[in-house]
């Protein structure tokens, strides 16, 4: 039967539409009459408590002969829901709009971090990270109760271009009014939260609201400077000269807001650390020599339908201050956040913090760009007890490294220090593997901010000519040289020949063996950056992967070598195949106590409409007859992406952040669906037709067509009360 028969049936002219309105029912998102009887994979065979979901294409290890691959995957309907196993339930615990502190619960929560307090209470500190516009401007009325003119603005904006630097309006503008409207509001979604939770005699936990209740928010501090954010290391001598190349926002060290949070960690004395990742969307990246930033004219505000940019332009936030790592303690809320410049200013994603009595303090951090770096920072003092929140004071001198990869499972740390030989990868490696990727530099014009591409060999061996050191690069002297150069980490890291990673989204410590797992996103290409081939291939050598790894890589500095680690792939994204484990572009981890892997996964908004589905969370069990394989867990509703997995104290419960439900195609509507055909292989290779229905868009939490979708946390955990696995 060809795929035009089978999409003909799909749309209800044949007999494959009752059963694929049986399967759009089923709890469990495979109807019990299509399950293969005996020789489907069950708790007992996985060793694991739970049956694995089946997800939307066969996998190696789910025990079902070829046939029944293909007559179970022949025909598929996708849920606009969260799907957990048979035995778990998942609860909604906050959702957008929610009163939180002297402000609401944000958009597009991402990491999450548990705190436990006395009794059965907690705190779970939250991530905001980003605003899509679509579901945002759909449901915002009925999160907040409130309206905002979002017609009138765009309507207005769109005789000026769609963007406009509101520095250079009149005060009577009356557009003024409408942007400084919708910017707040959408300021005041992001940043950071930390809410108050109970368990209550069930087990399950429901918001409790209390003294810790806290909002950092995207403008926080600029009304009120007691709430203003502190920055520590060398970038502070930066922020505080009066003398600069670039834009001064008066406000010397200390710091408006946060924005941009997308992944985390937390540390063993008790603290959170956000990381604030594409700040480049609402700020200048670009900075100069000295580490001061272009005006806030060159990201002008841009509100056109599909994009709300350039936020920090209504309110004269300088770039350089956005890109940190912050440090907040959650049962404090009176004191300040901090960020950090000795971990450096680039897209952070990752964090992982390693504490060990008798050495230096270690943070583990990525760059969540196409060709960004894996970076490492080692304190110049030695931890005496990891549980000491004193700590933190650790991170204010050091020193920040950037990882080379080699080929061979090596690998070493060169320091973002100024006396660092510059040492770039040339265009002509590229080459080597077919591709073509410039060498992206920070501008030999020092009197000019941002990069310029080098394009040739010849091109790099003049600019090497001109420049030999980082201290080349970044004039000055003490604090204010190396300051500029962490601010600038990206460019230095690339002029020192740091390795292009791909997408490093998150690190974590493994606590048995104390390794580092990487989770890299992509190896693919943004223009101005490419992850390296050499290191990071496909399965059959493909210069270009989009569907990621997960690494484990063993730092030399806990064996005494401390400069140096090896790394090895351990998971390979992609479709079985390919040569994949069945996911695609792994994001956040988190590893429980028994060394289990728990992942979650990081598609566009449109991820629901390729092979792989609904971005997913996966468990990767550390032992028993599935140990290290890819076990599906939960997939999340329409168009979304599941974040910032973390555990209650007793691992009884889950706690995953849905973000951006019906990020592409907004509201879902009744009957608003598309049939899709994919070409799928069985466990034998034989290659066939899978029919996918599929809905456009999302109402999520709601299961009723026609609701705005709101982002939200949920808690999942097992019916019986006992641990997750």
């Amino acid at each position: 039967m060809n795929r035009r028969t089978l999409l003909i049936e799909l749309l209800g002219l044949g007999a494959a539409a009752p059963a694929l309105a049986a399967h759009a029912r089923a709890s469990t998102g495979v109807p019990a009459a299509t399950r293969p009887p005996a020789t489907r994979l069950d708790a007992p065979a996985s060793g694991l408590p739970f049956t694995p979901l089946p997800g939307p294409m066969p996998l190696p290890g789910d025990g079902r002969t070829a046939a029944q691959q293909r007559e179970l995957y022949g025909r598929l309907a996708i849920d606009d829901r969260l799907e957990v196993p048979e035995g778990y339930r998942s609860e909604l615990l906050f959702t957008w709009g929610e009163p939180l502190a002297e402000g609401r619960f944000g958009f597009n929560n991402d990491y999450l971090a548990f705190t436990p307090l006395e009794g059965r209470r907690a705190l779970l500190t939250v991530n905001f990270e980003y605003i899509s516009l679509r579901p945002w401007i759909e449901g915002y009325a009925e999160a907040t109760g409130s309206t905002l003119p979002f017609a009138e603005l765009q309507e207005a904006l769109a005789a000026r271009g769609g963007r406009v630097d509101v520095a250079s309006l009149a005060a009577d503008d009356p557009l003024r009014q409408p942007l400084l409207a919708v910017a707040t509001a959408a300021m005041a979604d992001l940043g950071i939260g930390v809410a108050g939770i109970a368990c209550d005699a069930s087990g399950a936990w429901r918001a409790d609201p209390g003294r810790h209740d806290r909002r950092i928010t995207g403008l926080s501090g600029l009304e009120r400077p007691q709430e203003r954010l502190r920055c520590s290391g060398p970038a502070a001598a930066v922020f505080r000269r009066r003398r600069r190349l670039g834009y001064d926002d008066g406000l010397g060290d200390r710091v408006i807001g946060s924005f941009a949070n997308c992944a985390g960690g937390q540390t063993p004395w008790g603290t959170v650390f956000s990381a604030e990742e594409n700040f480049q969307s609402q700020v200048v990246e670009r900075v100069y020599a000295d580490g001061s930033s272009p005006s806030p004219a060159e990201r002008p505000f841009r509100f056109d339908g599909s994009r709300l940019d350039g936020l920090g332009n209504p309110f004269g936030l300088t770039g350089n201050k956005y890109g940190w790592m912050v440090e907040l303690d959650p049962r404090r809320p009176e004191q300040p956040a901090v960020k950090h410049s000795w971990l450096g200013r680039f897209r952070h994603e990752a964090v992982a913090v390693q504490a060990t009595a008798g050495r230096p303090l270690v943070v583990f951090s990525g760059c969540d760009r196409h060709g960004g770096h894996l970076y490492r920072f080692v304190s110049e003092q030695l931890v005496r007890d990891p549980a000491d929140p004193a700590n933190s004071r650790l991170l204010e001198r050091g020193r920040l490294e950037a990882a080379v990869f080699n080929a061979d499972g090596t690998g070493r740390w060169l320091a973002l220090a100024p006396e660092t030989p510059l040492a770039p990868l040339r265009p002509s490696h590229y080459a080597r593997f077919d591709l073509s990727q410039p060498t992206l530099l920070p501008h030999r014009d020092r009197s000019r901010p941002g990069a310029e591409a080098l394009a040739s060999d010849a091109e790099v061996e003049a600019y090497l000519k001109q420049h030999r050191r980082l201290a080349d690069l970044y004039p000055g002297s003490g604090e204010e040289r190396q300051g500029a150069i962490l601010i600038d980490a990206h460019l230095a890291a690339n002029a020192i020949g740091a390795t292009p990673a791909a997408r490093p989204e998150d690190t974590d410590i493994d606590p048995r063996s104390a390794d580092l797992l990487i989770a890299f996103t992509a190896a693919g290409s943004d223009g101005d950056g490419r992850a390296d081939p050499a290191i990071f291939r496909g399965p059959s050598g493909e210069a270009s992967w989009p569907y990621g790894w997960v690494m484990r890589l063993q730092d030399g500095l806990q064996q005494g070598d401390a400069t140096g680690f090896r790394w090895r792939m351990v998971a390979t994204g992609g479709a079985p195949w390919q040569g994949g484990m069945g996911f695609a572009m792994p994001d956040n981890l988190a590893i429980d106590r028994g060394g289990n892997v728990w992942m979650v996964t990081d598609r566009s908004g449109g991820s629901s409409l390729d092979v792989f589905g609904n971005n997913a969370c996966w468990l990767f069990p550390a032992s028993g007859p599935r140990a290290g394989q890819a076990l599906l867990f939960a997939t999340g509703p329409m168009e979304c992406e599941l974040c910032g997995p973390c555990f209650d104290r007793e691992e009884t419960t889950l706690f995953l952040a849905v973000q951006h439900p019906g990020e592409l195609h907004g509201t879902r509507q009744r009957g608003g669906e598309e049939v899709q055909a994919h070409t799928l292989e069985d466990r034998d290779g034989g290659r066939f037709e899978q029919l996918r229905q599929v809905p456009l868009g999302s109402s999520w939490p709601s299961p009723v067509p026609g609701r705005p979708p709101r982002p939200g946390v949920v808690a999942i955990r097992r019916l019986d009360g006992r641990p997750l696995v």
